[in-house]
């Protein structure tokens, strides 16, 4: 397990008080769950990884925690903020310097090269990377052949390395990815677990993972069953 020690004075703890979406609540009345209808802290700089079959709510929980789903019970509360009453400009700081995501679906922008789609993100607020950045991590990942292709054509497995770097490119205190690797082979999974790795590891920061099936990837701090 991952020693989280040197991050316990941040204030970016994350604390779930008997959350449990709406349209899960009569399922998890009668089934035990680590994260629905329970208190639970993940301390500042922890590896989390959270387990699930299909429909017990892993995409759903990843948008609650990033404040795009209300449809719960309960309360989320990032260090101080409470999530259903943070302001819209704290929100946004939050998402700016504090919170990186990748979602399921990826969200990539279609008509943009693999490049431009990373960068893009880099150049959105002051850079916390050069350019070549984007080349190195491109080339770690195995899809530098691609990074001027439209992001619409590469391949899902490539779209999924894309939107890694992306996350990449912004200030975090946590990291939150809903399965991740779910389109990769155990050679590139471990390729970007490890530069997910290196990058959490430098930043002192946390990460929130949710995927179907256990793994190796990450010396977890935690792991979980939802």
């Amino acid at each position: 397990m991952k020693s989280n020690s040197s991050a316990s004075s941040s204030d970016m703890a994350i604390r779930l008080q008997q959350i449990v979406p709406k349209p899960l609540k009569e399922k998890f009345a009668k089934r035990a769950s680590e994260i629905w209808n329970v208190n639970v802290e993940f301390s500042a700089g922890s590896w989390i990884k959270i387990k699930a079959p299909s429909g017990t709510g892993k995409t759903t929980l990843v948008n609650i925690l990033y404040k795009l789903r209300h449809d719960y019970e309960g309360e989320v509360v990032w260090g101080s903020e409470n999530l259903k009453t943070i302001k819209d400009d704290k929100l946004a700081a939050m998402r700016q310097h504090k919170v990186s995501v990748i979602f399921q679906d990826l969200r990539l922008f279609e008509n943009l090269t693999a490049f431009e789609n990373i960068d893009l993100k880099r150049v959105m607020q002051k850079p916390i990377y050069e350019k070549t950045v984007i080349t190195d991590m491109a080339e770690r990942l195995g899809i530098t052949s691609i990074m001027h292709q439209k992001a619409g054509i590469c391949s899902y497995g490539e779209q999924q390395r894309i939107a890694i770097i992306r996350s990449l490119m912004q200030p975090y205190e946590w990291l939150m990815m809903d399965e991740p690797f779910s389109h990769l082979d155990i050679a590139n999974s471990n390729k970007a677990a490890a530069l997910i790795a290196d990058e959490c590891t430098k930043r002192n920061a946390g990460f929130i993972l949710t995927d179907l099936d256990e793994d190796a990837h990450f010396n977890y701090s935690h792991l979980y069953n939802l």
